[in-house]
């Protein structure tokens, strides 16, 4: 679930100060490194997206029609979603 805008700037803001406060980065210019942070963000936050949507559509397609909320759909989604994952490169 993406955060909602105020909340992705909280975010960016502690990442920002943080980094800064414990001396591992300086910042030519802090609006652009905000910029990046929230980039980097949205694209971590694309990809759950993705991974939920394509495990979700895998299901979707099993012939033996398993129902949303059981339990074997849990155990199925969890699988296909950290497959989904792993293609992306997160385990």
């Amino acid at each position: 679930m993406k955060p909602s805008d105020d909340r992705l700037n909280h975010i960016a803001h502690q990442i920002h100060d943080r980094l800064y406060n414990d001396d591992l980065v300086d910042y030519p210019d802090d609006d652009k490194a905000l910029r990046e942070i929230k980039k980097v963000i949205n694209l971590y936050f694309q990809v759950e997206e993705e991974a939920d949507r394509a495990a979700q559509e895998k299901i979707a397609t099993l012939k033996r029609g398993v129902s949303p909320g059981s339990r074997e759909w849990e155990v199925l989604y969890r699988k296909y979603y950290e497959e989904e994952l792993a293609k992306k490169g997160r385990n």
